[in-house]
């Protein structure tokens, strides 16, 4: 056991036979290294172990050093918006598909989780963003978004109408079927596969992404990530619209309303192997091709 992580939180996605597997392994790996061990109490209640301590993603904020994640990125991005707003170290072992957040292969584990903590690896803070509904000026709800934050509207192809500041400048109207403002952790996401740019983690920018515009001039468009972006809806829309924050959580929007978006105050310490290459990391969940020379 290293002083650098005493207490680690295992989280995982609740009935899922794989990543029930590796909560297990891991559960066994690390009490005989004599770390002390906390189980995320929904996953807790679905695996065959004894005399465990189980507890709330926030106690695993609060108590723990380090926490691993274990299952796909969009299990990942729900347990980052909470551990965000605390001082800990997250992994991510993929139990998912492609895994742009989750580091560690369940096939390949020990070995490089025995170097993680013994302190050789590397850290970066990923920022989350923060979506907020205003309605005749008061707060109506807010959530925040690791990924992306999307305005939509609630029914399949049906488009919208609203205008677009940024730090209080008018920048555009644009009817469409909404819109993605997505952090440079999301533009791999939902972003990407609208047709936004690709930015490495370390930019600080967000991008704005539309979806299906009614015109042929709209393109995606990257700002600073400091930015204060605000999207006000035409009265003319119909009710049934929406806010999704990772497309976990759902703000409704009603027309005339106002969406206030800008980075969170928390941002997300995510802990890499030292080998860990962005770009090869691209190459391959992409299928880019490798060096012809």
């Amino acid at each position: 056991m290293t002083a650098q992580y005493k207490t680690i939180g295992l989280i995982g996605k609740p009935h899922h036979e794989g990543a029930e597997k590796t909560i297990n392994s891991l559960y066994e790996f690390l009490t005989e290294e004599g770390y002390q061990v906390l189980i995320e109490e929904s996953v807790a209640n679905t695996i065959a172990l004894e005399n465990i301590v189980t507890a709330s993603l926030v106690d695993i904020g609060e108590r723990a050093d380090l926490a691993i994640v274990v299952g796909g990125d969009g299990y990942m991005l729900g347990a980052a918006r909470v551990l965000s707003c605390y001082n800990i170290g997250v992994i991510g072992v993929n139990r998912g598909n492609l895994g742009f957040l989750t580091d560690l292969s369940p096939d390949n584990l020990i070995e490089p989780l025995k170097k993680i903590l013994a302190g050789k690896s590397y850290s970066e803070q990923r920022f989350l963003i923060e979506a907020e509904v205003y309605r005749h000026g008061k707060l109506k709800s807010s959530n925040s978004a690791m990924n992306e934050a999307v305005l939509h509207a609630g029914k399949v192809a049906n488009m919208i109408e609203f205008e677009v500041y940024i730090d209080n400048k008018f920048m555009f109207s644009q009817r469409s079927d909404g819109l993605i403002i997505s952090t440079p952790t999301g533009s791999t996401a939902y972003s990407m596969s609208a047709g936004g740019p690709i930015l490495t983690p370390n930019l600080n920018a967000l991008s704005l992404v539309p979806m299906f515009p009614h015109t042929l001039t709209s393109r995606p468009i990257v700002v600073d990530g400091d930015s204060e972006l605000k999207l006000i809806l035409a009265n003319e829309n119909y009710e049934n619209l929406q806010v999704s924050c990772d497309g976990h959580v759902i703000l409704a929007v009603m027309p005339g309303d106002e969406v206030h978006i800008r980075k969170s105050p928390n941002t997300l310490r995510l802990i890499h192997p030292i080998d860990h290459d962005y770009l090869k990391v691209l190459r391959s969940k992409l299928s880019w091709g490798n060096k012809l020379y």
